[in-house]
């Protein structure tokens, strides 16, 4: 027999009404007034029930009726984790040793997504907990609805930061997890690089070039290693594209802000000019040369805050070996002359893999620079030899086509072009572990709309190199302010 509706009261229609009243206050919050269609639905379930919202609770089979229970509560759950993610706080975990000794391998950290105002989802339909790709391989958001860019009541990135954001080179990567953690383009050059190197061809002097025929150089070089990738899928696997809101998340600290000219000599970030204030717990590689016959005690390398991965790297660790120290480390084995013989800085004059690829500028990540950081309404001006810099914020990140001409002329959307006006904010993100971060001196500027949020507190921290009995967990760690660890 079919129950009889029963008859709102005084107390449903004070919940629906405070409902409806933080539902409006969130609609007006997030500017999206096109939810209001959702109130006649909220005015139902507590007052006139015209839709059968618990119709399981009249089922007779008490079997039913708690599996029903039980998918009622998950699918609460999962809306309320959704919504929370979106615009208010999303856990994350430190994967890489990048912003070591700031924040370390193994660091569960509460992200706020108020502190820079929270971005309304691109891909609104999506998974929560999960940030692109299901455990069967499936991508774990519908693309059919995409929403453009807009931030609830937005705020700047501060300098000296630590922001989580999307990964800018994540645009495109290969299906294959193994090659997932290269940056694609930098793939493409590599292999590009590697075919025309094993070619009987003459290879042309860059530095030789013009500025054209340099351009036409590196376009030709990045479409060989592209093309080699794409026609070898059983190996790489099918291109993804991602849209922002669905790339990686990546964690480093803003170095540098829209507008300002930054330059790194000699390891020292200079800011206008000025050299900034480096972290506390900075880190650079130092030839360490161990005392004959003698080896770091464990004491000494757990005290120095040195993992496993430092000591037993791919290159192994025996009487001389490169290890990432801060100013105190590096003081402390000096000390140790009962097991150091010497401790030497790491002179970095690499060029290879720096951004942008295809600038040929001399850059190293030692000595970066000078660079303009595009700024939100201000122009610069374009030319053959700038033009690698900016090409992919004006390409990719503000969605304009660009090409050059035969004659070296620039065109934005067809149209011949000196100059361009940016649309965006951009941002500089570098680690704190200087010698082993992959950071914008290899991929660039960091758009505003990649800006996920900023982490707040350490919740949980654990040692990968230490079992449960011998320090596992960091207890120091736990419930700790970010900002207090910079």
């Amino acid at each position: 027999m079919k129950k009889q509706k029963k008859k709102a009261t005084w107390g449903d229609w004070m919940k629906m009404l405070v409902w409806v009243a933080l539902y409006i206050w969130f609609l007006a919050w997030v500017d999206a007034w096109w939810g209001l269609i959702v109130v006649p639905f909220i005015f139902d379930a507590y007052i006139t029930q015209l839709i059968p919202w618990s119709w399981w609770k009249e089922l007779e089979n008490p079997v039913t009726r708690t599996i029903m229970s039980w998918v009622d509560a998950i699918v609460f759950a999962l809306v309320a984790v959704y919504f929370v993610n979106i615009y208010f706080f999303q856990n994350y975990t430190i994967p890489s040793s990048s912003l070591e000794k700031s924040l370390l391998v193994g660091d569960y950290l509460f992200v706020s997504k108020m502190s820079y105002g929270p971005r309304v989802p691109q891909t609104p339909l999506h998974l929560p907990l999960v940030q692109h790709t299901l455990p069967n391989g499936a991508k774990s958001y519908l693309e059919w609805l995409r929403w453009d860019y807009k931030r609830v009541s937005p705020k700047p990135v501060q300098q000296g930061d630590i922001v989580v954001f999307n990964y800018p080179s994540g645009d495109t990567v290969v299906a294959n997890p193994r090659y997932q953690a290269a940056d694609f383009y930098g793939l493409c050059y590599a292999y590009g690089n590697q075919i025309v190197a094993s070619s009987p061809e003459p290879k042309p002097v860059v530095d030789s070039l013009s500025a054209i025929d340099r351009r036409r150089y590196y376009e030709a070089i990045y479409a060989i290693g592209r093309s080699y990738i794409t026609q070898n899928s059983q190996e790489f696997g099918e291109l993804i594209a991602r849209p922002v809101d669905r790339r990686e998340n990546y964690v480093k600290r803003c170095v540098g802000l829209p507008g300002q000219t930054l330059e790194i000599r000699d390891r020292i970030i200079y800011i206008d000019g000025q050299a900034s204030k480096e972290p506390e717990n900075v880190q650079y590689n130092y030839y360490v040369r161990l005392t004959a016959g003698r080896d770091l005690p464990q004491q000494l390398t757990r005290e120095l805050g040195l993992a496993e991965d430092d000591l037993f790297g791919p290159n192994g660790f025996h009487q001389t070996g490169i290890l990432p120290l801060t100013a105190k480390a590096k003081a402390a084995l000096e000390q140790a002359t009962e097991y150091v013989e010497s401790v030497t800085l790491v002179e970095d004059n690499s060029t290879d893999e720096l951004y942008p690829q295809n600038g040929h500028l001399g850059w190293t990540r030692d000595n970066y620079g000078p660079i303009w950081i595009p700024k939100k309404g201000e122009s610069v001006q374009l030319t053959l030899d700038n033009l690698p810099i900016y090409e992919r914020p004006i390409r990719v990140y503000e969605g304009n086509s660009l090409s050059v001409d035969d004659d070296g002329t620039i065109r934005i959307n067809g149209e011949a072009a000196t100059s361009y006006t940016f649309k965006m904010d951009y941002y500089w993100m570098q680690g704190d572990n200087r010698h082993n971060s992959a950071d914008s001196r290899y991929w660039g500027f960091v758009p505003e709309d990649h800006i996920v949020g900023k982490p707040i507190i350490v919740w949980l921290s654990t040692d990968k190199d230490r079992s449960w009995g011998d320090g596992h967990i960091r207890w120091k760690r736990l419930f700790r302010w970010v900002e207090n660890m910079n």
